[in-house]
């Protein structure tokens, strides 16, 4: 699935994935491929980019996020 971590300022993360976990305000969850759409906040904390070459952590302090069927965009 493809994944955009955006701020203000820059880019922080934009490529192919195979799981998201990600701060949200109730709690944790993690984002697959063919995830339901869906729009949530997230807290500080720190998402979480799984790839076929490794993990990437990114510190947020906090943000929108929004999942369609392939694609997950973070606004932090």
């Amino acid at each position: 699935m493809q994944v955009e971590i955006l701020t203000p300022d820059k880019v922080l993360f934009s490529g192919e994935a195979t799981s998201v976990k990600l701060p949200g305000s109730k709690g944790q969850f993690e984002v697959l491929s063919n995830h339901a759409p869906l729009v949530s906040s997230l807290d500080v904390g720190s998402v979480r980019v799984k790839t076929d070459t490794g993990d990437q952590n990114f510190n947020i302090k906090g943000g929108v996020v929004e999942i369609t069927k392939d694609k997950v965009v973070v606004l932090a």
